[in-house]
């Protein structure tokens, strides 16, 4: 295959490579439509090879994220794996299960039920992905804005360097095979929209794998439903009970109350929905390109890119697993280090919070609680939702190893003090990692001292 920037072989007389800039473009953006249309997805955006460069220079604009890819590649995936239409009885088992969901969440918690008369509560496969679409657009567009950001950045500093070898020299620019006149704003334009699509298309194969596996929309920890209503995927939760010799109404139960909890919280502490969104932002704001690398493995993973190997179980192919081995996945610095322990301390919190609710609110109601948790958290420790998409995004180890101690920490809480006192926490300073340890040391820190003398 052609060296990524398709650089032409001959010469001129000067030594240069000829620079045909409509003709190379054009040939970059047929190899990458093949890659796309061979995995069945609408490639939208690589209509114009020129595209890229009115967008660079302000005549244009081209969707960091795109939407459509998304939604494309989630519903094939899904389409492949099977999507069961919801019944009048699963509308009715599920119905049943909320309404005692919220009677018994109404002694657990101070945040009250959240109704919507026009959002279903019983969802198949594909609903769900239809349904969460936006949030998950939302959710990880920051990650896609940090690439491109980096691009830009990149290719800059490509084009200074460019302009200061004039005299043949080898630079980045040289590396696309662009000579001496070197227009990076049509090869960063393009190559924006190439990684765009190629992160829209991994988002895509990660909706369509967590389809699987899901049970709700609130059960990977991330606010995905403005507003945050509850819903259960019924042909999740009938897969998820196999082999349990547990009555079908003690499960769809404990994932009623699950699901209708973390809605609660979601629904009436709007900040917190900001506050994962922002360490997500904060970890895409530092993102760089190794170009070598993407020089490298992007001819790699497309010379060797098989549709045919595509797996609907894992949502992986060929190229996924090539992205996966390091293309874009950046070198962390220590102020993404501390977004990402942000992260992973949030989301242990909210799935920490839903626990301890759950248990409190079930109560000696199920018999069987006790195995449906340990189940839960089996399941979450080896194959977490959120630890699936972060990590085949980007690399991300966003792990749910806290997620016990989260719990705990809001039991000690709420032992200590009351269930008020544990639910305001959500409006003030989050504890972090270190703290979830020492409950109640969190709360004497938090505290403010009724005599305020000692602090003039």
């Amino acid at each position: 295959m052609s060296p990524f920037g398709f650089t032409p072989d001959e010469e001129d007389e000067n030594g240069d490579k000829p620079e045909d800039l409509s003709a190379m473009m054009q040939q970059m953006q047929e190899q990458i439509q093949k890659q796309f249309e061979a995995m069945g997805i609408n490639p939208t955006g690589f209509t114009n090879p020129l595209a890229g460069l009115a967008g660079a220079f302000g005549g244009g604009s081209t969707e960091v994220l795109p939407i459509n890819v998304v939604r494309d590649t989630a519903k094939k995936f899904i389409q492949a794996q099977g999507s069961e239409p919801i019944g009048v009885k699963d509308l009715t088992v599920v119905d049943n299960a909320f309404e005692i969901a919220d009677l018994w969440l109404n002694e657990a918690t101070l945040f009250p039920t959240t109704q919507s008369i026009t959002s279903p509560r019983a969802v198949s496969r594909l609903d769900w992905a239809d349904i969460t679409l936006k949030g998950w657009h939302t959710t990880m567009e920051p990650l896609a804005i940090g690439l491109s950001s980096a691009i830009s950045t990149l290719l800059a500093e490509a084009s200074q360097e460019g302009s200061d070898n004039t005299d043949g020299g080898e630079g980045l620019g040289a590396g696309f095979g662009i000579g001496g006149t070197n227009p990076m704003g049509a090869i960063t334009g393009l190559l924006r929209t190439f990684i765009g699509s190629l992160l829209a298309t991994q988002l895509g194969q990660s909706i369509g794998a967590l389809s699987v596996s899901a049970t709700g929309a609130h059960d990977v920890g991330l606010p995905l439903l403005t507003p945050a209503t509850p819903l259960l995927i019924p042909e999740n939760i009938e897969k998820w009970s196999v082999d349990l010799e547990i009555p079908k109404t003690e499960i769809y139960l404990f994932h009623a109350l699950r699901e209708a909890a973390i809605a609660r919280l979601f629904e009436h502490n709007p900040w917190i929905v900001s506050y994962i969104r922002s360490a997500i932002v904060d970890y895409g704001r530092g993102i760089h390109i190794d170009m070598e690398a993407i020089q490298r493995q992007a001819e790699e993973a497309m010379a060797n890119f098989d549709p045919s190997q595509m797996n609907p179980e894992s949502g992986e192919n060929s190229f996924t697993i090539a992205l996966n081995n390091g293309i874009f996945t950046p070198e962390e610095t220590p102020a993404q280090r501390a977004a990402l322990s942000k992260l992973e301390t949030a989301l242990a919190l909210v799935d920490g919070w839903a626990d301890e609710v759950t248990g409190l609110a079930a109560g000696e109601r199920l018999p069987a609680l006790t195995q449906l948790r340990e189940m839960y958290r089996r399941q979450r420790a080896t194959n977490a939702p959120s630890q699936q998409l972060f990590k085949s995004l980007l690399g991300l180890e966003v792990t749910p190893k806290l997620a016990r101690e989260a719990s705990a920490f809001w039991q000690k809480i709420r032992e200590v003090k009351d269930i008020s006192a544990r639910d305001q926490i959500w409006s003030g300073i989050l504890p972090n990692a270190a703290e979830l340890l020492e409950p109640e040391k969190f709360l004497t820190s938090a505290e403010i001292p009724d005599d305020l003398s000692g602090l003039l």
